[in-house]
């Protein structure tokens, strides 16, 4: 039987104390760093090279986050944040890194104090409920439908990133496609599945401006038979399965005897009869277009394309999905089990075109669709997969603000307004708590600080002349152009960001500098690997006893 781990001799390895706080703090630090250069409209680009020798250029904070490689525990969790802040609004994964490593940055000098990290986690709980009621304050609500605002909030959003220089390209595109796939979910809310029903098709080749948001489906895939099945059908009934349109195969090695020479002619027959009954079910409902996940044989190839049906087989399954939701199909499990209802009527074109050297299939120009396909085109493969990027933030955005729309100025303007309001308020915060409250305030400066850095501007002069701005709170709108540096009204630059990105990015920098700050040990429980050939007889674990306890040497430095 195993002795619990922590009787034995050498198993745990511990540093703890003001020592954890310190390389903790350091860890988060060194991760705020590596891509504080990469937050706003002049940012620097990361070249980051993979283990098989790939090479990713992006600015995109978690990209880059996911690409590394840290040993420490605390930088690990640093990089969750990233990806947690992604998931949840897919944007501000670079702020939300800044502003943890600020909060922790600040609070070094208060555990050098020998302040309690739980006082300062307390300030900073508080610090952070009073941000959110200053973000209520200064949001401003705009009107989902209408599209000139909506564009400029996206295109605001995404100016910081690599496609920002191609205008209102792909705010464009990513505005199309989420107001295609949104539904009601009543009471006038309404909700956008990213994921499930808009696909980003990358084609390398032509020109950037060449990319469509396609009004329905387009998968990588040919007819069967090319040359008997019709490759372009107008107002196709498209029928979708998942089920195979071969004989049933046994489950492992299946062996029949045939005793008479006439058997084996029975048997094929029975094999020709099932298949033939199979594709009778569907053509009694006059498809133009059968689409399988699964195998299709020979044989039903013939029978369907001796009816003039086209089909298409081993079909991903979310594709089968998204053009079940463009079309208006239901995906069916039995060809016997078929109705009218099941069969899709609404696209207007099935068509199979070459791109390059591959064949296409789009179902388009459909009536309603409920899901679509984004079609890239560019010159290289790293530009497709950067621009991919930053489409996807670029639909978040859309999704938040079709979800809540409201907004909050840009440009750091809304994080020196917090700290001003912060800090007024932490003149009437009473007993020790008071000064963490008001580093916490200061840590909010760590944005537009940053900002105004990646711009070439004089840091000291610029942020000097906006917390004067910021000082008596009224001017919550000003903030940092960030393409030239220069002090401005972030309404009148049109420079937005979106209510719950921001209220995200507090929540979860905060949140995680709390739960950092907490730790106060790190242990591993990894034994110590043995000199081989040392310890062939099963040795007796050493258990402590009360007298060794008393010398406070339980756990080994």
């Amino acid at each position: 039987m195993n002795a619990p781990v922590l009787v034995l001799k050498d198993s745990l390895k511990r540093e703890s104390g003001t020592k954890v706080h310190h390389a903790n703090i350091q860890a988060s630090k060194a991760v705020a760093d590596i891509i504080r250069t990469t937050l706003g409209p002049r940012s620097m680009l990361k070249m980051l090279l993979d283990a098989a020798g790939g090479i990713v250029v992006t600015n995109d904070g978690n990209a880059i986050l996911r690409e590394l490689d840290l040993a420490h525990p605390a930088a690990k969790s640093m990089i969750e944040l990233s990806r947690t802040q992604d998931e949840e609004v897919g944007d501000g994964t670079t702020s939300v890194i800044i502003l943890a490593g600020e909060m922790l940055h600040v609070a070094e000098a208060f555990i050098d104090k020998n302040y309690h990290p739980t006082v300062i986690c307390r300030a900073y709980n508080k610090a952070l409920e009073d941000a959110v009621a200053v973000l209520d304050k200064i949001a401003m609500s705009i009107d989902a439908q209408d599209r000139t605002t909506m564009l400029g909030l996206v295109k605001s959003c995404i100016g910081t990133k690599f496609t920002g220089q191609f205008g209102d390209l792909i705010a464009d595109l990513a505005i199309d496609a989420t107001t295609t796939v949104g539904v009601e979910i009543g009471n006038g809310l309404r909700d956008v599945d990213i994921k499930n029903y808009i696909k980003v098709e990358k084609v390398p080749g032509g020109q950037l401006e060449d990319s469509k948001v396609l009004k329905g489906v387009m998968i990588n895939k040919d007819v069967v038979a090319p040359g008997k099945m019709k490759r372009k059908i107008i107002n196709p009934r498209i029928i979708l399965l998942d089920c195979p349109l071969e004989y049933k195969k046994g489950e492992n090695q299946t062996n029949a005897e045939l005793l008479k020479e006439e058997d084996w002619s029975l048997l094929l027959k029975m094999e020709e009869e099932y298949i033939e009954e199979l594709c009778m079910q569907i053509l009694r409902f006059k498809p133009d277009l059968v689409i399988t996940e699964k195998g299709l044989s020979d044989l039903a190839c013939h029978y369907l394309s001796k009816h003039g049906v086209s089909a298409i087989r081993r079909l991903r399954k979310t594709d089968n999905n998204r053009i079940a939701k463009a079309c208006g199909a239901v995906i069916v499990n039995r060809p016997d089990e078929l109705q009218e209802s099941d069969v899709g009527t609404g696209a207007g074109l099935f068509e199979v075109k070459k791109i390059g050297d591959e064949y296409f299939a789009f179902i388009v120009d459909c009536k309603d669709p409920k899901a679509c396909t984004i079609l890239l085109r560019g010159a290289s493969k790293d530009l497709l997969n950067e621009v991919e990027r930053n489409l996807q933030d670029a639909m978040s955005v859309a999704r938040n603000i079709i979800k809540n729309p409201k907004l909050v100025p840009g440009g750091g303007a809304t994080e020196l307004t917090v700290s001003a309001a912060l800090k007024q308020k932490s003149s009437s915060i009473e007993g020790i708590e008071k000064w963490p409250y008001e580093a916490a305030a200061i840590a909010f400066e760590a944005i537009p600080r940053t900002l105004a850095q990646n711009c070439g501007v004089n840091v000291i002069r610029t942020m000097t002349a906006l917390q004067g701005k910021h000082a008596n709170g009224e001017n919550a709108w000003i903030g940092i152009d960030g393409n030239s540096g220069a002090i401005a009204d972030m309404k009148e630059r049109k420079i937005w960001d979106a209510y719950n990105v921001k209220a995200q990015t507090f929540k979860t920098a905060i949140e995680a500098a709390c739960m950092l700050l907490r730790i106060d040990d790190i242990v591993s429980g990894i034994k110590k690997k043995q000199a081989p050939g040392a310890g062939q007889a099963p040795t007796k674990p050493k258990v402590e006893t009360e007298a060794d306890a008393d010398s406070e040497q339980i756990l080994p430095d």
